[in-house]
C-alpha cells in the first residue's frame, strides 16, 4: 500500500517510548513508526509538528451523549465535536439517559440511526442490564455492544432500574456465560439509605450523603460474585480510595476485575467545592484531598487501570442550588486531557503514563484492537499536543451542548493542537471539521 500521509515530531509517544520519529499512514492505518528523518516517500504528504508531541488519539469508554430522547442534554454532533476538540478519537456511549436506552437491540439500532451522520469521531455502544432483561443480553452482544452496564442503587432516571444481588448474580451469570463484560455503578443502596440527607447547597452535607462506606461495600460484594462466577467485570468511575485494597487483594487473587477513575475525582477536592456549586456533583462524589492521593497511587501501581471521563451532561437549569436535587454528572469530555495532564505533570508523570491510562488501557478495556498505541497496523489516530502551552477554561468556548462545566475559570497545561481519525485532520486548534467518524461494534 502506497504511503499518502506522513506525520513527524521530535516527541512521538509509542508503546516503547517517547522518541523523535516519523509516523507513515495509508489507508487510514499506521504502517511504520520510522526515523525522524526517513525520507518522505513519492505522493505522500508531510505534516510536521516540530516539537509539539504526536499521541494516540484518546479513547473515552465512558460518556453519556443522551441521544435520541434528551437530546437538549446532550447529543451525539455536539459530544462528539468536544471529543474531536479535546484529542477524543473513540468514544463509547453509556446505555442511559437517552429515550429509549440501550437495552435491546431494537434500541441500539435507534441509537445507531441517530449517531450514524452526526458522528464527529467513532462511537460504540454499551448495552444496559435490567431486572427484567436478561433475555436481551445475548441478542445484544451478537448485535456488537462492547459490554453492559448496571447499577447497583437507583440511576437517576426510572427507565433504567438498578440490580439488587440477587438480579446481578442473574445478569452476570448470563453475562460470563458468552464471554461479556458487565461494567457497574458501585455504590450499595443500603448504604446510601442510611445516610445522613440534609438537602440544601451545603457541600459537606452532600459528601455525607454519598458515604465511602457504599463504594466499599458494593464493591466487595461485586468481588465476592465474579470470584463465584469466574466473571468479568468493571468497576466505573472509583472515588473512594478506602476500596483500593480491596481491588488490589482482588487482582492479585485473579479475580477478573478492572477498574476506572475521572478526571474530576482525580483534580478536583471536596475542599474547594464551593457550597452551591452544583456543577461539581456527580455520584459518587470528588472527595477529599487525601483521598485523592491515594488514587492518584493506585493509578501508578495499575490498581486503577483507565481515566475517562464520565461525561453526564444536563440543561443548566438542572444544575439547581441545591445539592440533593441538582442533577448529578459533569462535564469534561473537551477537557479531560489537559485536566489530567495538568496534574499528572504536577505530581511527576508523564505523557507516556497518561497515554496509558486515557488510550491504551481503555481501548484494551472494550477490546478495541485497532484503537490505543502508535504503532504498525492500528488505526491512524492522533492527538497533537502542546504539553507546556496554557489556557484558562473558557466555558463558551466548549463544543458542549451546555456550557456548564466544573473546570471553569481552571488555568490548564495541554493545548491540543490537532485531531487525526484514520489519517483525516478531524479538528484543528479547537475546531472540529465535518462529521467523519464511524459506528463501531465489537468484533470478538
Amino acid at each position: 500500500m502506497a504511503v499518502e500521509l506522513v506525520l513527524r515530531s521530535t516527541r512521538v509517544v509509542t508503546p516503547g517510548g517517547t522518541r523523535a520519529a516519523s509516523v507513515a499512514v495509508a489507508a487510514g492505518k499506521i504502517t511504520a513508526v520510522l526515523a525522524h528523518d526517513a525520507e518522505v516517500p513519492d505522493g505522500a504528504r508531510l505534516e510536521d509538528f516540530g516539537d509539539d508531541v504526536l499521541l494516540p488519539g484518546l479513547v473515552d469508554t465512558h460518556v453519556h451523549v443522551n441521544d435520541p430522547g434528551r437530546t437538549e442534554w446532550e447529543g451525539f454532533w455536539t459530544a462528539t465535536r468536544a471529543a474531536a476538540a479535546g484529542g477524543i478519537t473513540t468514544i463509547l456511549d453509556m446505555p442511559l439517559n437517552s429515550l429509549p436506552p440501550t437495552t435491546t437491540v431494537d434500541h441500539l439500532r435507534v441509537k445507531q440511526d441517530v449517531a450514524r451522520a452526526k458522528a464527529h469521531v467513532d462511537v460504540g455502544f454499551w448495552g444496559g442490564a435490567l431486572p427484567d432483561n436478561v433475555k436481551d443480553l445475548r441478542p445484544l452482544h451478537d448485535a456488537g455492544v462492547y459490554g453492559f452496564k448496571c447499577f447497583l442503587s437507583p440511576s437517576g432516571v426510572e427507565e433504567f432500574p438498578q440490580l439488587d444481588q440477587e438480579r446481578l448474580a442473574t445478569s452476570l451469570a448470563e453475562i460470563t456465560g458468552f464471554g461479556g463484560l458487565l461494567i457497574v455503578h458501585a455504590e450499595d443502596p443500603h448504604h446510601l439509605e442510611s445516610a445522613p440527607q440534609n438537602p440544601g447547597p451545603k457541600y459537606a452535607d452532600f459528601l455525607a450523603s454519598r458515604p465511602r462506606d457504599a463504594e466499599n461495600t458494593a464493591i466487595q460484594n461485586l468481588i465476592d460474585q465474579a470470584r463465584r462466577l469466574n466473571a468479568r467485570v468493571h468497576v466505573l468511575h472509583l472515588s473512594s480510595s478506602d476500596a483500593l485494597p480491596l481491588i488490589a487483594a482482588a487482582k492479585a487473587e485473579g479475580v477478573r476485575i478492572t477498574v476506572e477513575s475521572c478526571p474530576h475525582f482525580l483534580t478536583l477536592t471536596a475542599e474547594e467545592v464551593p457550597d452551591g456549586a452544583t456543577e461539581f456533583k456527580c455520584c459518587p462524589p470528588i472527595r477529599e484531598a487525601a483521598n485523592q492521593d491515594l488514587l492518584w497511587d493506585a493509578l501508578a501501581d495499575g490498581t486503577i487501570d483507565c481515566v475517562v471521563s464520565d461525561h453526564s451532561p444536563s440543561t443548566a437549569d438542572l444544575k439547581t442550588g441545591d445539592f440533593a436535587t441538582a442533577w448529578g454528572g459533569i462535564s469534561s469530555l473537551q477537557l479531560g486531557l489537559p485536566a489530567i495532564w495538568t496534574e499528572a505533570r504536577r505530581r511527576g508523570r508523564t505523557l507516556e503514563d497518561v497515554v496509558r491510562w486515557m488510550s491504551a488501557a481503555p481501548a484494551a478495556l472494550a477490546g478495541l484492537g485497532a484503537k490505543g498505541a502508535i504503532e504498525a497496523g492500528r488505526d491512524a489516530d492522533f492527538a497533537v499536543l502542546a504539553p507546556d502551552e496554557t489556557f484558562t477554561v473558557d466555558p463558551a468556548e466548549l463544543h458542549h451542548r451546555n456550557q456548564v462545566t466544573a473546570y471553569a475559570g481552571k488555568t490548564l497545561y495541554g493545548v491540543v493542537k490537532s485531531t487525526w481519525l484514520r489519517g483525516t485532520r478531524i479538528a484543528d486548534h479547537g475546531t472540529p471539521t465535518e462529521p467523519t467518524g464511524r459506528l463501531l461494534e465489537r468484533q470478538n
